[in-house]
């Protein structure tokens, strides 16, 4: 899939934002790939973040090599819900920001 630019998106930037649920994400990164507004980054999941995860979790993270998907530009989400439908694992969810 590729970025499309003339997305119809829905709310101006920082009304919602992407939350990931780290015990689905797989990093596989579609939603990176879809997201008009560079909003997700794919990394190594971080320490604080790994252990709070159950041992299941941990086993499948180790399996799907640590990779996980991050928002770091989640208040530039502009609501398009492309990274929802685009995930696998149905890990993403819009959400309201305040």
């Amino acid at each position: 899939m590729s970025k499309d630019s003339s997305v119809d998106c829905k709310q101006k930037p920082g009304v919602i934002a992407p939350v990931v649920d780290l015990k689905r994400c797989e990093g596989k990164g579609d939603c990176l790939e879809v997201c008009p507004e560079n909003v997700f980054e794919i990394r190594r999941i971080g320490e604080s973040d790994y252990l709070k995860l159950n041992v299941l979790h941990r086993f499948k993270l180790r399996v799907h090599g640590m990779k996980v998907a991050y928002t770091p530009n989640a208040n530039a989400c502009r609501s398009c819900g492309l990274c929802v439908s685009a995930c696998p694992e149905r890990a993403i969810k819009l959400a309201r920001t305040a």
